[in-house]
């Protein structure tokens, strides 16, 4: 049955035969060879350059550079307030997790989440942070107190 195609024929017999030839007489090596452009060793690459042609001398002057920001001395940062710390068990397996709690309203949530990372790295714990509350696993109270109050918050609760 004479084949469509111009695909490969492979020879059931395996002994001689060429694979490189289709059907129809092309060679599948010539196919796959595509004609590339050749660039000169000595001569500069040719690039495209999008913007070439671009002329700057009719072009509006750009903006002016803004001021630099005011100094943090000068922007009121709120003290960080009280938190409590909390030590429970239940519901987790006999585990004991160190809870901290009551952040004042103006901590936001991104640096609710920041204190929790830096606590995690501190203590070598793992731990959450669930609503506005940081939870810290393993009793590490007096590490988590220290630390704490090294970055200015007041701490009531486990001791």
């Amino acid at each position: 049955m004479p084949r469509a195609s111009c695909w490969p024929l492979l020879l059931e017999s395996g002994a001689g035969g060429d694979y490189t030839t289709t059907p129809c007489g092309s060679n599948i090596l010539d196919m796959a060879k595509k004609d590339k452009a050749r660039v000169p060793a000595g001569s500069p690459p040719v690039l495209n350059h999008p913007f070439a042609g671009l002329q700057l001398a009719g072009l509006p002057p750009g903006p002016a550079p803004a001021a630099p920001p005011a100094s943090r001395s000068a922007a009121r940062i709120p003290k960080p307030g009280r938190v409590v710390l909390r030590r429970e068990t239940a519901h987790r397996g006999g585990k004991v997790v160190i809870v901290i709690d009551d952040f004042e309203p103006h901590i936001g949530l991104a640096a609710i989440e920041e204190l929790g990372r830096r606590l995690r790295n501190a203590c070598g714990c793992g731990g959450t942070i669930r609503g506005r509350g940081i939870e810290l696993q393993g009793n590490q109270a007096a590490k988590i107190r220290s630390f704490l109050e090294a970055e200015g918050f007041q701490v009531a609760g486990v001791t």
